[in-house]
C-alpha cells in the first residue's frame, strides 16, 4: 500500500527519512521532531546530533533515533552521517530540515510533492520565491546569499534564488551519491554545482521560513566579506572536483 505523505489526498509509494541536524539545539529539536510527525506521520525522522556540548540528544521526544557524532563535524559532515543511514536502510527519499525551527514542518510536504512532481532529482525550498513577509534575513546575510547565488550561477549556469537553503529533498539517486561524496565545508550551495555537472536535476519551490527558534547559526555570516570570499574560492575549485556520477549512484 502506498504511504500517504503529509496530506490524505496526497499519496507517494515511497520510504521518506526526514534528516535533522542538530548542533546546540536543546531548546528547539523537541518541537521540530513534533512539528514533523504532524505534518508528516509516514515519514522516519533521524536526528543528527553534531558533537553538541549541551542536552540536544535528551531534548529529542522518546522513540525518535538519534544519531550522536563523537564531535562536532559541521554541516557537511552531519548529513553525510545521515544520508549514509538513508542509503543503508533503503530510504526512496531524503528531506533536510534543520534542527533550529527555521524550517516550518508544514512546509515539508511541498518538497515531496515538487519533488514527486516535478521529476527532479533534488528540491530546494527557497524562501526568496514565497514572497512571506515574516521573513526577512538580516542585510549582511541577504548580500552574502546574493553573491554566492551569483558565483553558483556563473560556474553552473543555473539561476537558484535559494542556493544557501538547507530545506531540501532528494530523491534516490541523490541518497547515493550523497552518501559517497558530500562537501564538508558549504554543502548547500557546493552541492548545485556538482550535482548538475553529475547530470543530477535540481528545481525550486516556494517555502516560508521562520527566523531561529533558539540557538546560533551554524554559518557565520556575521564574518561577512571573508566567510564570503572562502564560499567563492570553494565553489570555483569545486569546477575540477569528479562528481558521483549518475550511472554510479546505486553503489556508493
Amino acid at each position: 500500500m502506498p504511504e500517504t505523505i503529509g496530506n490524505p489526498s496526497q499519496t507517494c509509494p515511497c520510504k521518506c527519512l526526514v534528516i535533522v541536524p542538530a548542533y546546540n539545539e536543546s531548546g528547539s529539536v523537541a518541537q521540530v521532531v513534533e512539528d514533523l510527525g504532524r505534518h508528516l506521520p509516514d515519514a522516519d525522522v533521524l536526528v543528527i546530533d553534531d558533537g553538541s556540548t549541551d542536552q540536544t540528544h535528551k531534548a529529542v521526544p522518546a522513540g525518535t533515533p538519534v544519531l550522536r557524532l563523537p564531535f562536532n563535524l559541521g554541516i557537511g559532515g552531519a548529513m553525510q552521517a545521515g544520508y549514509r543511514y538513508a542509503f543503508m536502510h533503503d530510504y526512496d527519499l531524503a528531506l533536510q530540515v534543520d534542527g533550529d525551527g527555521q524550517h516550518p514542518a508544514e512546509e515539508a510536504p511541498k518538497l515531496i510533492r515538487s519533488l514527486t512532481d516535478s521529476g527532479a532529482d533534488m528540491v530546494i525550498g527557497s524562501r526568496f520565491m514565497s514572497d512571506d513577509p515574516n521573513y526577512t534575513p538580516p542585510p549582511s546575510r541577504a548580500l552574502g546569499i546574493g553573491v554566492i547565488r551569483s558565483v553558483v550561477r556563473t560556474v553552473s549556469g543555473l539561476g537558484v534564488t535559494d542556493c544557501t537553503s538547507g530545506f531540501r529533498a532528494c530523491n534516490r539517486r541523490v541518497i547515493c551519491a550523497f552518501a559517497r561524496w558530500y562537501p564538508e565545508d558549504y554543502p548547500e550551495p557546493q552541492v548545485i554545482p556538482l550535482l548538475h555537472r553529475a547530470g543530477y536535476s535540481i528545481h525550486e519551490t516556494p517555502v516560508r521560513m521562520l527566523q531561529r527558534a533558539a540557538g546560533r547559526t551554524s554559518i557565520p555570516f556575521h564574518k561577512g566579506v571573508f566567510y564570503i570570499l572562502k564560499v567563492g574560492l570553494a565553489l570555483v575549485l569545486d569546477t575540477v572536483r569528479r562528481p558521483w556520477p549518475k550511472d554510479k549512484a546505486q553503489t556508493p
